[in-house]
C-alpha cells in the first residue's frame, strides 16, 4: 500500500479522471501499478499527532495519578487518561439497543440513560475517541486540558513557550 500527501491538480469530470501531484520518490512504485486495478482512498490531508505529544500526555497522566494517590485517592494513569478523554477529548452521545454490549464498539464510554422505542429498550452512552485517532489540533486541546489539571495540582509542566513550540512542531496553528 502506498500512502502519501499529494495535491489534486485538476480533473476531467466527463472522463472521471483526476490529476494528482505526488512526491517524486513515489513515482517508481506508482509506475509498477500502472494499468492495474488499485484501491483508492482520498481525503483532506490532516497532520498526524506527534509521538512526543503522546509521550507528554502519558507523562502528565502518570504524574497526576501519583499526586492523587499520595493524597489518598486510588487512581491510575489510565484512570486520568480516561477522565481526560471525557473532559477535553472528542466524544459524542450514541444510542444502542440495550442488549448490545457497548464494549464491542467503543473503548471509552459512560452510560447516560435509557429509553424505549417501539417496545425495545435502548441505552444512551457518552462515547469518547481514543487519542491514538486524534489529529494535531485535537491532541493539542487534550494536552492543554491535562496541563491545566497538572498545574492545578502543583505539578511542574513545560513552560507555555515550550508548549507553544511543541505545538508548532505538531503543525497546530493557534
Amino acid at each position: 500500500m502506498i500512502e502519501f500527501k499529494g495535491k489534486i491538480e485538476g480533473f476531467l469530470r466527463e472522463r472521471g479522471t483526476v490529476l494528482i501531484e505526488v512526491p517524486e520518490n513515489y513515482l517508481p512504485a506508482l509506475e509498477e501499478l500502472f494499468n492495474n486495478d488499485v484501491d483508492v482512498k482520498i481525503g483532506k490531508h490532516r497532520e498526524k499527532r506527534s509521538l512526543n505529544a503522546n509521550a507528554y500526555c502519558w507523562k502528565l497522566c502518570t504524574e497526576i495519578a501519583n499526586v492523587l494517590t499520595k493524597a489518598g485517592s486510588v487512581v491510575t494513569k489510565d484512570d486520568i487518561y480516561r477522565q481526560s478523554l471525557f473532559s477535553y477529548g472528542q466524544s459524542d452521545i450514541v444510542t444502542l439497543r440495550s442488549d448490545i454490549d457497548p464494549a464491542r464498539h467503543f473503548d471509552y464510554f459512560i452510560e447516560k440513560g435509557k429509553g424505549t422505542i417501539n417496545e425495545k429498550e435502548y441505552t444512551h452512552y457518552l462515547a469518547a475517541v481514543g487519542s491514538h485517532l486524534y489529529n494535531t489540533e485535537e491532541m493539542s486541546i487534550l494536552i492543554d486540558g491535562i496541563v491545566a489539571e497538572a498545574e492545578a495540582l502543583g505539578i511542574s509542566t513545560i513552560t507555555p513557550n515550550e508548549l507553544e513550540q511543541m505545538k508548532g512542531r505538531w503543525g497546530v496553528e493557534l
